[in-house]
This record gives structure tokens, C-alpha cells and sequence, in this order.
């Protein structure tokens, strides 16, 4: 099967290089000119524009967006819209709110056009572990793309499948994010209180290689949790600032308007808009409190 890849970022390279070694015809656009010509180098069939691209692929067109969310996925979709053909498909790999999904295969739909979402989990280990695809769209539309999948996934039969209409495959990725922050910062703040155990010395990256084997809490994050605790035990040079892809903060919303308790994700995400202030307002009243009530010093900025 052809393909027309989107978007050359760490993703959507290695994808295409996938892609590529399991036979498939790839063409492929970036604004990055030097991306375009090192993928061609690799078998990959290059354009200058996306007017291009679309002249390249024979019909019925399949074009993956591989784009940041937001208003890069909104230009990038209106522009191929404007250049497809009824019977041709769009499908969007990257994280969007799976609101801004539904509306797109809306409004593709009234114009003939096809669109399939795909939540992909993978990041930089993707080439050579593959990638997780939750899909929704029409299971006659999944089904016509199933080597594209197959290609793409761990293995044919493994890391994906259809989830449901569009919108709920990127909605299942919403909630996979959400998880990973949650997950995130147990290990983060169980690895925290080893550290603060000076008494017994522990090797971190020790007990997380234990962990990986035989334990209930075994995971690639662990995995990858020590390989980063490996490289850098004390975590030199390293800032506490975690920022947010926006994933998380559309779970909560998203369980605040289901009325659905999940107060390990919400605080996670809590933690990381934490992990972004020098000098938090409210622990600085806190301390003002303390003082009026009861007396007690306060510490001055600066250790004045």
C-alpha cells in the first residue's frame, strides 16, 4: 500500500522508516527541506509542498498528519481537504482532543472525504520497538489500512486495534496520557523517599532492575527509569520543571464533566503545574499564617 506521511518529526521519520522496511511506497512532506531529502535517500518518495504530495498518490489517496496538536493539525487538515478528492482519507496520528476530532470527521464527511484518528504511543523508541495505535473510524476504513497498522505496530496481531468510531481513538489516548502521569509520579515520588533514606545507602538504579522482574510494578517506565538513574544517579544538572502536553488537563476536564472521581491523575498533573514555581504564593502564606497565629519565624528569601 501507498502512503502520504505529514510531518517528519522524530515520529513520523522513524514511522516512515517502518513503513519503508516492510515494503510499503512512501511520499513524504516536511517544511524542513533537509528532512524530505534524508528520508528520500532512504527510499522514501520526497515533496516540495503538499499540492505535490497529493499529485504523487494514486486514488484512493491515504495521507497520515503527523503534526503537533492544535493549530498545526487545523492548518494542515484544511489544506489537504482543499486538495482531496471524495473517496480519499486523512488520518491524524498525532495526541488531539478528541472533540476537535469528532468535528473534523465531520466536516471531511460532508465533503466525501474519509478520516480515521490514531492515538500513537511510542516517542523516540518506536522505530525499533513499534508503536501503540488506539484507532477509531469506520471498520471498514480500519480494515482497508490494516497493513499500514501491522506495519507500524510491535507486531501484526499486537500494540493495536480499532477502538471504537472516530473520536475514540484519540479519546483513549487522552486517558493513556493521563495514566502515564499518574504512573509517573508514583515511581517518581516512591524513588524520592529511597533517596531521602541516606542510612541505607540504596543504589537506586539497583532496585529498579530488581523491580523489572517477577514484580506487579514491573514496566518500560521502570525500565526507563533506570537507565535514566543509571546515566545520572544524582540527577545532576536536571531542573524540577515538568510541563504538560496537554493530555492530562483534558482527562481531568474531561472526568470533572462525567462526574468521575480521579484523584491519582489529577493530582499528578497538579504536581507538574507545582514542579513550574521558583517560589509558590501559597506555601509563602502559608508561612505569613504561621507567623500570625502562632508566632512562629518566617525565612526570608535569599536565607536573609
Amino acid at each position: 500500500m501507498e502512503i502520504g506521511m505529514v510531518g517528519l518529526g522524530k515520529m513520523g521519520a522513524n514511522m516512515t522508516r517502518r513503513l519503508l522496511k516492510a515494503g510499503h511506497r512512501v511520499i513524504v512532506f516536511d517544511p524542513r527541506r533537509e528532512v524530505v531529502r534524508e528520508l528520500a535517500g532512504e527510499g522514501a518518495l520526497g515533496s516540495s509542498s503538499l499540492v505535490e504530495l497529493v499529485q504523487k498518490i494514486r486514488a484512493p489517496r491515504s495521507i497520515w498528519v503527523m503534526v503537533p496538536s492544535g493549530q498545526p493539525t487545523e492548518d494542515t487538515i484544511r489544506e489537504l481537504s482543499g486538495l482531496l478528492e471524495p473517496g480519499d482519507t486523512i488520518l491524524d496520528g498525532g495526541n488531539s482532543n478528541y472533540h476537535e476530532t469528532l468535528r473534523r470527521a465531520a466536516e471531511l464527511g460532508s465533503r466525501g472525504l474519509s478520516f480515521v484518528d490514531v492515538g500513537t504511543s511510542g516517542g523516540i523508541w518506536g522505530l525499533t520497538q513499534g508503536y501503540s495505535m488506539m484507532v477509531g473510524g469506520e471498520e471498514q476504513l480500519v480494515e482497508r489500512h490494516r497493513s499500514i497498522f501491522e506495519a507500524l505496530a510491535p507486531a501484526p496481531d499486537q500494540g493495536w486495534g480499532r477502538v471504537g468510531p472516530n473520536g475514540a481513538g484519540h479519546f483513549v489516548k487522552m486517558i493513556h496520557n493521563g495514566i502515564e502521569y499518574g504512573v509517573m509520579r508514583a515511581y517518581a515520588e516512591g524513588f524520592e523517599l529511597m533517596h531521602h533514606k541516606t542510612e541505607f545507602a540504596l543504589n537506586l538504579p539497583q532496585v529498579a532492575g530488581i523491580w523489572q522482574h517477577g514484580s506487579v510494578i514491573r514496566s518500560w517506565l521502570l525500565e526507563l527509569a533506570e537507565r535514566a538513574l543509571r546515566l545520572n544517579p544524582g540527577l545532576e544538572g536536571i531542573a524540577a520543571y515538568v510541563p504538560d502536553s496537554g493530555e492530562g488537563r483534558w482527562t481531568v476536564v474531561e472526568a470533572i464533566e462525567l462526574s468521575c472521581s480521579i484523584p491519582v491523575i489529577s493530582m499528578a498533573l497538579e504536581s507538574r503545574f507545582r514542579s513550574r514555581e521558583e517560589a509558590p504564593f501559597a506555601d509563602k502564606l502559608l508561612a505569613a499564617l504561621r507567623n500570625q497565629f502562632g508566632g512562629h519565624a518566617v525565612a526570608r528569601e535569599g536565607g536573609k
